[in-house]
């Protein structure tokens, strides 16, 4: 009996040794998955309390999760409020993730820990006031009460699962309009990639500038010394560079890495190899979108970060546009813009008005035009200037047009994002129609069928 309680004693201690080591590793060294899953957390948290005004244990428990992968269920935080950091981590010790707080640009991620490194920001002047006029002008909104578009709104159906927004323009004003339960129209929401379409306007309004040009190459001086010095802004923005990157957000890829690991991820995805050849074929890449803004932000000179709000937000009324960047001071221009579903739908709205607004040409002329002429590598997917002539796929099988089946008109273009994130623009029914939720892919909901319905209400 002596000997058998020496023996489990041996084995207790061993086992609590074995346990102790692994927490130690795991402290020092944990997998890249659990700092990708611990910067995703701090990041995604951080932004919705800080621009959103949301409960960071509610923005935990349905936003973060929202995914579904099981590692996310077991992350916690802990916010400094004097250093206005959050600190991340599975069980919230492991991974360390890290955001900072900064005024007018909203969150930057801080994978590396080193907030002494992080570039600092300037402080914005505040947005002119917009007047009581009716929207887009001004702030004031007077729905129409046609019953046919109330119903579609009303269809949950057509909205769709998680919608937290939904905005419909017609000539010019907002006609309708719908909000989740916790949601209102003053609510800023995470465009996530239709960010890039915000991206590609305001390197129109770089152009028309003429501090760059769409056939400009040797775009960056690392690329000077090998094949990547024959890639055009135009072929990034054709998502046609032939620049290696993975897109694919199941697991640790290119994309996780870049966005939650990386705090220089214009760096990351420009020291991407060329693997295939310039301008012949379409690989859809969020890193492509950071380069463009390095390239952007390099033309813009010393004021760069303050660039987006004077030369776009604030002529178009976007007053809840926040545009966050990375800890070296890049725009993350893949996906980091918040703005109101109004907001949204003021840009689309822009982008419908090709680049005008008030009278006064924001982009220069033919600019909107070419940027949703088809990209000759994307096979009729994907326009020149970071747009989509196609929605979100869905459940639609390899090869298929999404479209297919729904009735769109041919001119629809779309911006979208990461869970169910969109704005269909058809300018030939004059017609802007914005969808924001929290839809994960897996559930397979499609707007053009919100899209299509309401055209067809407003013929």
């Amino acid at each position: 009996m002596q000997r058998a309680r020496k023996i489990g004693k041996w084995l207790l201690a061993i086992i609590i040794f074995a346990v102790a080591a692994a927490a130690g590793w795991m402290y020092q060294s944990p997998p890249e998955l659990i700092k990708v899953a611990a910067g995703y957390t701090a990041k995604i948290i951080c932004s919705n309390v800080v621009i959103a005004g949301r409960d960071a244990r509610e923005v935990l428990q349905v936003d973060v999760q929202a995914p579904g992968h099981p590692i996310l269920k077991f992350m916690d935080f802990s916010v400094d409020r004097e250093t206005r950091v959050i600190t991340t981590g599975l069980f919230g010790v492991f991974g360390k993730g890290m955001a900072v707080a900064r005024p007018g640009f909203g969150c930057t991620a801080v994978p590396d820990g080193r907030l002494d490194a992080v570039l600092p920001v300037p402080e914005l002047e505040p947005a002119p006031p917009l007047s009581d006029a009716l929207w887009p002008e001004g702030v004031t909104v007077q729905p129409s009460q046609d019953p046919a578009i109330a119903a579609i709104l009303d269809d949950a159906r057509l909205t769709g699962p998680g919608m937290r927004a939904v905005v419909v323009v017609k000539n010019g004003r907002i006609v309708a309009e719908r909000y989740g339960e916790g949601f209102s129209a003053e609510t800023p929401l995470l465009g996530w990639s239709m960010t890039k379409s915000v991206t590609a306007a305001v390197i129109g309004t770089l152009v028309k500038a003429g501090k760059l040009s769409l056939d400009q190459k040797a775009l960056l001086d690392e690329w000077n010394a090998d094949g990547r010095k024959d890639i055009s802004l135009a072929d990034l923005m054709g998502m046609s560079s032939g620049l290696a990157f993975n897109e694919n957000y199941g697991d640790v890829s290119d994309v996780t890495r870049m966005l939650y690991l990386q705090p220089d991820m214009a760096g990351f995805a420009a020291g991407m190899p060329l693997v295939d050849k310039v301008g012949a074929t379409f690989n859809y890449s969020s890193g492509t979108a950071n380069i463009l803004s390095r390239i952007w932000q390099n033309a813009a000179g010393p004021e760069a970060l303050s660039y987006p709000k004077k030369a776009l937000f604030d002529p178009l009324g976007m007053t809840s546009a926040v545009l966050e960047p990375d800890a070296r001071g890049t725009f993350v221009g893949s996906s980091y813009l918040y703005a109101t579903a109004r907001d949204w739908a003021r840009f689309g709205l822009f982008i419908h008005r090709k680049g005008a607004w008030n009278g006064q040409e924001i982009l220069p002329a033919g600019f909107v035009d070419w940027m949703h002429e088809q990209a000759p590598a994307s096979k009729g997917a994907y326009g020149k200037g970071m747009v989509w002539l196609n929605g979100p796929e869905g459940d639609t099988p390899a090869g298929q047009d999404p479209d297919a089946g729904f009735g769109l008109p041919d001119d629809t273009f779309w911006f979208e994002g990461h869970d169910g994130q969109s704005v269909a623009v058809i300018p030939s029914k004059d017609l802007v129609v914005v969808r924001m939720g929290l839809t994960p892919f897996n559930l397979s909901y499609k707007p053009q069928g919100l899209a299509a319905a309401l055209a067809k209400a407003v013929e």
